[in-house]
């Protein structure tokens, strides 16, 4: 009898204690927010010449907020960068723009690359490749497609490199876009967990990078053999920074978060790139399949209040109320802090949306463990610990 009481005893105690743990990353991610980001950025003082940055730009396909996207690094306040449009497909619609865009502004220095390599399974580094080898600058910037800019961001993320960083990367945000259920989900989501985990990682110096939009020293990447070193991952963006810590440099996010603003929004294919993500962090931190779900606000509630009536009586459902209902207080105190302004969203549409992201977190988590294979455009892959990728490829009856 004793065993048992001493065992449960134990648990109880573990989920009370990982439970204020969490409070403790709600707390401390509400508060270095409000004081790293969305600050004004100073131009660099006039004795500091502007390092040279190559922004690498993989497309493929197009969406109705592409153009508008692109535009904006054609407009940014920085003096010396150049843009190194890479597009795998020679048919790909989206060298129109690119083209049209080229046209429209002369004077900035700008390349085309239509082509690709085959250096390994990632056809993104894939795609990156031909354009990484003709790169003139000390800094890469490397930026998917469906993101936007505002004009001093160059400005800012070249501020944060430090000489004991290696990379500078945007915590991944959205822009305001339609108002409808699809965009309120992605904004609550990138504004909730998400950058409640990636700035208390920042703080603490864990690697949680994500590569949408990353700036990284050249010489750095040359020196393990270019991006093509990283083409056997499909989380390149991962072990960029892991090769960067590993031998002793920093990693840092900028004062502005990184603005998405793809013209698709839909649920279901939201709900597959987290999907996809989830995979990811099991293959290359196996310690996810534990720690990921009991950081659910519904599930580690449920444990914590049976925790607090085992060891002290309290009431499980008061307890468990007042949970969810301090949760969500603060969720939303951090969304406002990274929004930074008015939400394009009313109360009662944040609680709708809130309410369906805790209750689908779980979900997604658990269809992503059933069905560990990778589909990405129209490729599939096997991930083996350690996050090496293989491609499958059906196999061709005769």
């Amino acid at each position: 009898m004793f065993p048992v009481l001493y065992t449960l005893c134990g648990f109880a105690a573990f989920f009370l204690v990982f439970w204020c743990g969490l409070w403790l990353i709600h707390l401390t991610a509400i508060i270095y927010g409000k004081c790293k980001l969305n600050k004004k950025t100073n131009a660099l003082p006039n004795e500091t010449p502007y390092p040279g940055v190559t922004i690498l730009k993989p497309l493929m396909g197009v969406d109705p907020n592409l153009s508008s996207n692109l535009e904006t690094f054609f407009t940014m306040n920085y003096p010396l960068y150049e843009i190194l449009f890479c597009i795998e497909d020679k048919n790909d619609p989206a060298i129109m723009p690119v083209k049209r865009l080229m046209e429209k502004y002369p004077q900035v220095d700008t390349q085309l690359f239509i082509g690709g390599a085959d250096v390994g399974v990632n056809p993104k580094i894939n795609n990156m490749q031909p354009g990484y080898l003709s790169a003139k600058y000390p800094f890469i910037l490397v930026s998917d497609s469906g993101i936007r800019m505002k004009e001093d961001t160059l400005l800012d993320m070249v501020h944060h490199m430090a000489d004991e960083v290696g990379l500078v990367h945007q915590m991944p945000f959205v822009c305001d876009r339609e108002n409808n259920f699809a965009s309120n989900f992605e904004k609550i989501f990138f504004g909730t967990v998400q950058a409640r985990i990636y700035l208390v990682a920042d703080l603490l110096g864990i690697n949680c990078h994500t590569g949408m939009s990353a700036l990284m020293k050249k010489e750095l990447l040359d020196e393990v053999g270019g991006i093509q070193a990283f083409g056997c991952y499909l989380a390149e963006d991962f072990f960029f920074a892991k090769s960067f810590t590993d031998r002793g440099w920093k990693i840092r996010i900028s004062g502005q978060p990184a603005w998405q603003n793809s013209g698709y929004c839909e649920i279901t294919s939201f709900q597959a790139r987290l999907q996809r993500w989830t995979k990811l962090r099991v293959a290359m931190v196996p310690l996810t399949i534990l720690l990921e779900p009991l950081s659910e606000c519904m599930i580690i509630g449920g444990f914590a209040s049976w925790s607090a009536y085992f060891l002290f009586h309290w009431d499980p459902l008061v307890f468990y109320l007042v949970h969810i209902l301090l949760w969500f207080l603060c969720d939303w105190v951090l969304l406002s802090v990274i929004q930074n302004g008015s939400l394009p969203f009313n109360k009662f549409e944040f609680v709708v949306g809130w309410i369906f992201r805790e209750v689908n977190g779980p979900y997604l988590f658990t269809c992503a463990i059933w069905d560990p294979a990778i589909s990405w455009r129209s490729r599939t892959y096997k991930l083996r610990w350690g996050g090496i990728a293989e491609e499958h490829k059906p196999k061709i009856k005769l």
